[in-house]
């Protein structure tokens, strides 16, 4: 991490939550907590609900929970919906950001009071950079782990993504749909259906994934260097890393190890040399898609590959070097975006009672001088010294300032 950055948590750049209120959010009727600058602690036993605080934190960054896939969950047993305040500080102005969650509606949001067209429009309003014991998967775990990670990023830098995000799965919900019914057409014996449409698709698909594959090799082109750094602070020297990109429209060999693309020079950020790829590709595996009845090419089916040293993090890291590398790249995306000129504040869910104790230091260390850090515990000594700022006891639907 940047320590550069020290000093004043006012400072050009810096940002932090000076304020969040709860209506109806998981297990608050109501909380109302106000921070500060620099490191914030919540302590308390399990289940007290010090995640529920965080996370609606990076929802109001995100519009995603880190542990659930749906917005159902989020809004309290017996209520209709949810709502989220935060007085966000940056660059020393202050921004209401206000959130209402209604599972099975729309969601409605407001920026200083005034109402936005799209929830997404709030985008940006606050950037966040979250570590939980969850992001252990992004090593082990699913492609879906790496690409939402990636998606992630990509979007706190240029929020403009999270449009094109949207548009490209629309398009796939769609073209998924059209080869659904053609696979079921064809297992009937009523041929293939029609798919007169499907090339309109291809076209769609193919353009909006060729913006999405060339942000995601802009953004990890540009966090590669942060990742290696921050994974040489916190493992002391242990290891190199190095990010790549396999792209379903090169194949996808389960048995080879996957060969960086980002390391071929023919393979550019340039849409139209991507959106030409992602055509050729799906030309050549229509009748795979027919068959199956899905989408097999396309950003939704492509991987970021971890490596440390020569060999893959999937499968070869130790328990020890994963965790390493999970909050790796989060302190890379943290430095990342701190570069870009916009300090976010960062989110330490449960981390420290995780990690031994001179991971948990060498954390601490390249922490302590952000913005903001927001700190759960269960217990008060798994917290380092160096982060004991501003502490909240939570119990029993109650937050304390100590």
């Amino acid at each position: 991490m940047n320590t550069d950055r020290a000093g004043d948590p006012h400072r050009l750049g810096g940002t932090h939550v000076r304020h969040l209120s709860l209506v109806d959010y998981r297990s608050y009727p109501a909380v109302s907590v106000d921070l500060e600058p620099g490191p914030n602690v919540f302590v308390g036993p399990n289940g007290q609900g010090k995640t529920n605080l965080v996370e609606a934190i990076g929802y109001v960054s995100t519009l995603g929970s880190h542990r659930v896939a749906t917005d159902a969950p989020l809004v309290r047993a017996g209520a209709t919906r949810a709502v989220i305040r935060a007085a966000v500080v940056r660059d020393a102005r202050e921004l209401l950001v206000e959130l209402e969650i209604v599972p099975g509606k729309a969601n409605r949001a407001r920026l200083n009071r005034s109402p936005v067209a799209r929830p997404r429009d709030v985008l940006g309003a606050l950037r966040t950079v979250l570590f939980a014991p969850e992001d252990l998967a992004l090593v082990r775990g699913d492609p879906a782990e790496r690409r939402r990670f990636i998606d992630e990023l990509l979007v706190a830098r240029s929020p403009r993504y999270a449009a094109v995000r949207a548009d490209y799965d629309r398009v796939l919900r769609q073209r998924n749909a059209l080869l659904r019914t053609a696979a079921s057409a064809r297992r009937a014996a009523k041929g293939a259906g029609d798919l007169r449409t499907l090339e309109v698709w291809d076209g769609h698909l193919a353009a909006h994934g060729a913006e999405l594959l060339a942000g995601r090799l802009e953004v990890l082109s540009a966090l590669e260097p942060y990742v290696a750094k921050a994974y040489d602070a916190v493992s002391a020297g242990k290891g190199r890393t190095r990010l790549a990109y396999r792209s379903s429209t090169h194949g996808d060999s389960a048995t080879d190890l996957p060969e960086p693309v980002t390391d071929r020079p023919e393979f550019n950020v340039d849409v139209a040399d991507l959106t030409h790829r992602i055509l050729e590709s799906l030309a050549a595996s229509r009748s795979q898609e027919i068959e199956r009845g899905i989408t097999l090419v396309g950003p939704h089916r492509d991987d970021v590959v971890l490596w440390l040293g020569d060999l893959p993090a999937k499968g070869y890291a130790s328990h020890g070097e994963g965790w390493s590398y999970a909050l790796a790249l989060q302190l890379g995306s943290y430095d990342l975006l701190s570069a870009d000129g916009g300090e976010p504040v960062l989110i330490l869910d449960d981390v420290f009672a995780e990690l031994d104790t001179q991971r948990r230091d060498r954390l601490a260390g390249l922490v302590r001088d952000a913005s903001q850090v927001l700190v759960t515990a269960a217990v008060a000594a798994d917290v380092p010294s160096a982060l004991q700022g501003v502490r909240f006891d939570v119990a029993a639907g109650e937050v304390t300032r100590v």
